[in-house]
């Protein structure tokens, strides 16, 4: 049997068969029991219980919820059971579809009976749905907008903008907007200079306080000898542009107390860069000025809130920055030309993100065959800064893919 009830809201329709039919004592009996208040006498009637489901409206966004269905017995899966009839019932705008199938072949018990409905899922939210839900449901409700208002705007104010400006300006003021985009995360550039060690200034990379913080930490770097840089290599101390500068320190005082400086300083960015979430206020050990940490923690970190409580994050973008401070200051150490390949290897990264943060630095790229003292020196790539600077460009975006033949 099929119950249809009908309230103010919603129409409910249940079933006392199948397989989601209330499991019940068949031995037992149901009854009712109506109380009339006035005569204080009760009457009681057999009663079924039927397992209500909430019938909504169909309509637009509409899901399809099979309310149960009994499968057809017939052993001879003849193709020519079907439905002997179709009837349906309009029930507040949605259609509820029942059907049941005649004996198609001796032996058949019964075929197909099914009943479906469509459901509306935001009238099931507001019926049935959680308090977030139902804050979720008004959000969307109170910001909906009509794409067609949307693209019509968006169209009519493109056009705008066209029809004053003109395409090519519109070009050239993207390419400057990327260049902008890619300049906050390089250091200070002086185009007009007449040497390449003004383009990037050393004071940009380290002031004068912090360049004097290092010459602690690094003294053990000035002093070191070739039996001690062969066993830091073994031991992966340093990262191999450290390990490689090492074995070519200068006779001059001077000049090899200022490369151990920036070499400890250099070491120093490339550990940085390998940390995820920083939780300690020295993440780089005690060994490590309050200023250089101070410094790290400023230029080279983005704040991030997580689980109650703000943290410091090396994110992708700020690796990048590092990334760019690293081979400037590579550049200062080794003469304005530095091996990106080793770098790239140091920083972990690929070496297409190398070559454009390279080229953003406005470097000439070349392959490093040749050069004396490197591995597989025909894998690697060389940076050079030398005037006059190439001109800068936008990145172009994502790499069309080579063909495989």
């Amino acid at each position: 049997r099929l119950q249809v009830s009908e309230t103010e809201r919603l129409c409910y329709v249940g079933r006392n068969f199948g397989s989601e039919d209330v499991k019940c004592n068949s031995l037992c009996r149901y009854f009712v029991g109506v109380l009339d208040k006035n005569s204080g006498q009760m009457e009681v009637y057999n009663a079924e219980i039927f397992n209500m489901q909430p019938l909504l409206s169909g309509g637009r966004g509409a899901v399809l919820l099979v309310l149960g269905w009994s499968s057809c017995q017939c052993p001879s899966q003849s193709s020519a059971c079907r439905f002997s009839h179709l009837r349906s019932l309009e029930l507040q705008r949605a259609w509820l579809w029942s059907g049941e199938c005649v004996l198609c072949s001796p032996g058949c018990t019964g075929c197909l009976k099914g009943c479906f409905c469509l459901v509306q899922m935001d009238m099931c939210i507001e019926a049935f749905g959680t308090s977030k839900q139902k804050r979720a449901l008004s959000s969307r409700r109170m910001n909906a907008v009509g794409s067609d208002i949307v693209s019509t705007a968006v169209t009519k104010a493109a056009a705008d903008v066209i029809d004053a400006k003109g395409v090519t300006a519109l070009m050239q003021d993207m390419a400057q907007d990327g260049v902008q985009n890619i300049s906050a995360f390089l250091p200070p550039c002086h185009e007009d200079a007449d040497r390449p060690e003004h383009v990037y200034r050393f004071e940009d990379i380290l002031s004068p306080a912090e360049y004097e913080a290092l010459r602690g930490p690094a003294a053990g770097l000035a002093s070191v000898t070739a039996e001690e840089v062969a066993k830091r290599a073994e031991d992966r101390s340093h990262c191999c542009f450290v390990l490689e500068q090492l074995k070519f320190m200068p006779t001059d005082e001077r000049s090899r107390d200022h490369k151990a400086r920036c070499l400890w300083f250099l070491d120093t960015l490339i550990k940085f860069s390998h940390l995820k979430v920083i939780k300690k206020k020295n993440p780089m050990g005690p060994e490590c000025p309050h200023i250089i940490s101070r410094k790290l923690m400023k230029n080279f970190t983005s704040l991030t809130y997580n689980n109650g409580s703000i943290q410091n994050l090396v994110s992708a973008s700020m690796k990048a920055k590092i990334t760019a401070y690293v081979i400037a200051l590579a550049l200062h150490i080794n003469n304005f030309q530095t091996d990106l390949t080793v770098l790239q290897n140091d920083m972990k990264l690929q070496e297409s993100r190398v070559l454009d943060i390279a080229k953003a630095l406005r470097l000439r790229v070349s392959k490093a065959k040749g050069v004396p003292g490197l591995e597989n020196d025909q894998n690697h790539k060389l940076g050079t800064l030398s005037l006059p600077l190439p001109t800068q460009k936008a990145p172009e975006g994502q790499r069309k893919r080579k063909k495989i033949a």
